[in-house]
């Protein structure tokens, strides 16, 4: 599986596979389909513009996992914010997770970060397996979920001078 930083011309691959992640996983994310279905082409090329983007590739090329980095408003300037983290359920319990989730870690710390941090549903245990164990750690910080006010979300926060599973 090859790691590969995406810029504003792949918006078409991030675009699918983004929306192919709201399709299958929409009660892991912050937004919907319907909300991101309706995108054009100048948002999501304005997406890659701001937000580092990563997408996972197999051998054919085929996207097999997607995730990007932040700098959140109100957040600490030496904290950078992990977003749309999703691997394809085919390909999952491989080792595709971490290496995504050290590729936002490897550039946060570039980008002077000495935190990354991310938000992850209550219910989502195997998201919350995926990040402890990557070394990220609970803030004990949490909010209601956006678009579902039922459901709550908490923080979590590794350090970035730390190595995580994938650069073990």
């Amino acid at each position: 599986m090859l790691i590969r930083r995406v810029d504003e011309d792949d918006w078409q691959t991030v675009r699918d596979i983004r929306l192919r992640a709201l399709r299958e996983s929409p009660d892991a994310f912050g937004s919907s389909l319907a909300r991101e279905g309706l995108f054009a082409e100048s948002h999501w090329r304005m997406r890659l513009r701001t937000s580092p983007t990563w997408v996972a590739l197999d051998e054919q090329g085929t996207p097999r996992g997607l995730v990007s980095l932040v700098q959140e408003p109100g957040s600490p300037d030496d904290d950078r914010h992990v977003v749309s983290l999703w691997v394809a359920p085919e390909v999952r319990r491989r080792g595709i997770g971490w290496s995504l989730l050290d590729a936002v870690v490897r550039a946060g710390a570039a980008d002077a970060a000495r935190t990354v941090s991310l938000w992850v549903v209550d219910d989502n245990a195997s998201a919350v397996d995926l990040y402890v164990r990557a070394g990220f750690e609970r803030t004990g910080e949490r909010q209601v979920l956006p678009r579902d006010p039922q459901r709550t979300e908490e923080r979590y926060v590794r350090r970035t001078d730390v190595l995580g599973l994938a650069g073990r």
